[in-house]
């Protein structure tokens, strides 16, 4: 039974034109049907997979930082292996969500703003402007500039090697004994072929970043650059010797201050000729006066011990006099006056230790049962 306004034609062409039309559209109706069904369950299968992973993240990340009770008490794997693992995930949960947003647009064709942080203002700015297209319409028109949308990417620069080629010439005077030439640059490395540049770059991704020798020999090696791990070792035993001065005049200016914190902690150091770890310690000693308003640059000097023991601190600090920042370590006790003398070392506790006791004491008592009142 047809609608009471549908007109059909006459013509059977021109009707078999329309029931063609019809039949294609009711095609597309159902692809179009089978489409959202199928991307209604890829949803489902994305979000429960995201889920499954969220909850995984979250296991390992109560494992890492939870309380002690509730981590992980698996030897085999260690804060490096577990990084790994969070990357993966967080890896894992952006591509499925890639995947289910492909080809997913706003309906005014424009994507939700959404919340980002701005860029330091010391990065370079390349301004990149993109014009509208010259449509013949738009000829003899003139352009009236009434506003514009601007958007910031971070980009980079790769690390590129280069050659500094170096030439000295030398002269001589007509008529004239002698020759003349400036002198040779001094260098870290006399007579090598790294700059102090390239010593800084090898120097900063392995004690900053935690890069191998081993593995900087393979990126360089990309760009086709030879850099025995031997060589950059050697390199990096020179460039420590240079900055001994450096470090012996930050722990200098350090021990200047009225207060100064102090810590220690255990690093695992290889030894020689056993091929296994020792535990060894690094000491840090810190100034930071800026939150008692003070303008001194704040500063850490380091120092590497193969020992706990209280003179290896004592040596550290000798002829400080100032407030000592510290936990409860015991070797620090040795460097206070007995009378609390204001020309020696003043310890002062630290907060957060004190904070953690009473917290584990009122954890420990909260834990039994009230005491019972008599009446």
């Amino acid at each position: 039974m047809t609608p009471p306004d549908l007109q059909l034609p006459d013509d059977v062409e021109t009707l078999k034109a329309m029931v063609l039309a019809m039949a294609d559209k009711a095609v597309r109706a159902d692809a179009l049907e089978s489409e959202v069904a199928d991307l209604k369950a890829r949803n489902a299968d994305a979000d429960e997979r995201i889920e499954r992973l969220t909850q995984i993240l979250k296991a390992f990340d109560r494992a890492r930082f939870g309380r002690r009770s509730e981590k992980r008490a698996s030897p085999t794997i260690d804060d490096e292996q577990q990084a790994f693992v969070f990357e993966e995930i967080e890896t894992g949960i952006a591509a499925i969500r890639a995947q289910v947003n492909k080809g997913a647009a706003h309906p005014d064709g424009k994507r939700p703003p959404r919340p980002r942080k701005g860029f330091a203002p010391h990065l370079e700015r390349v301004e990149v402007v993109i014009e509208p297209d010259e449509l013949p319409e738009h000829v003899g028109k003139q352009k009236v500039l009434i506003g514009e949308d601007v958007s910031e990417r971070l980009d980079v620069v790769p690390a590129k090697f280069r050659v500094i080629v170096t030439r000295r010439p030398k002269y001589a005077f007509k008529n004239e004994d002698g020759v003349i030439q400036a002198l040779a640059p001094a260098h870290i490395i006399e007579g090598g072929i790294p700059t102090e540049a390239l010593l800084a770059q090898i120097a900063v991704s392995k004690y900053a970043d935690g890069l191998p020798l081993y593995r900087q020999e393979a990126i360089y090696a990309r760009d086709k650059v030879e850099l025995d791990r031997k060589l950059m070792a050697q390199w990096m035993g020179k460039l420590g010797f240079e900055l001994d001065i450096l470090a012996d005049y930050i722990l200098a200016e350090i021990k200047k201050a009225e207060r100064i914190f102090a810590d220690e902690t255990t690093l695992p150091t290889l030894a020689p000729g056993s091929g296994s770890a020792k535990t060894a310690w690094l000491w840090a000693y810190a100034r930071d006066d800026r939150p008692f308003g003070g303008s001194g640059p704040p500063m850490v000097a380091y120092r590497f011990e193969d020992s706990r023991a209280g003179d290896r601190v004592a040596r550290h600090l000798s002829g400080y006099r100032g407030i000592l920042q510290v936990d409860g370590y015991g070797a620090y006790n040795k460097l206070a006056r007995s009378d609390g003398g204001n020309d020696g070392v003043i310890l002062a506790g630290c907060w957060s230790h004190s904070r953690r006791k009473f917290y584990e004491l009122h954890a420990s008592e909260s834990s039994r049962s009230p005491p019972r009142r008599w009446s």
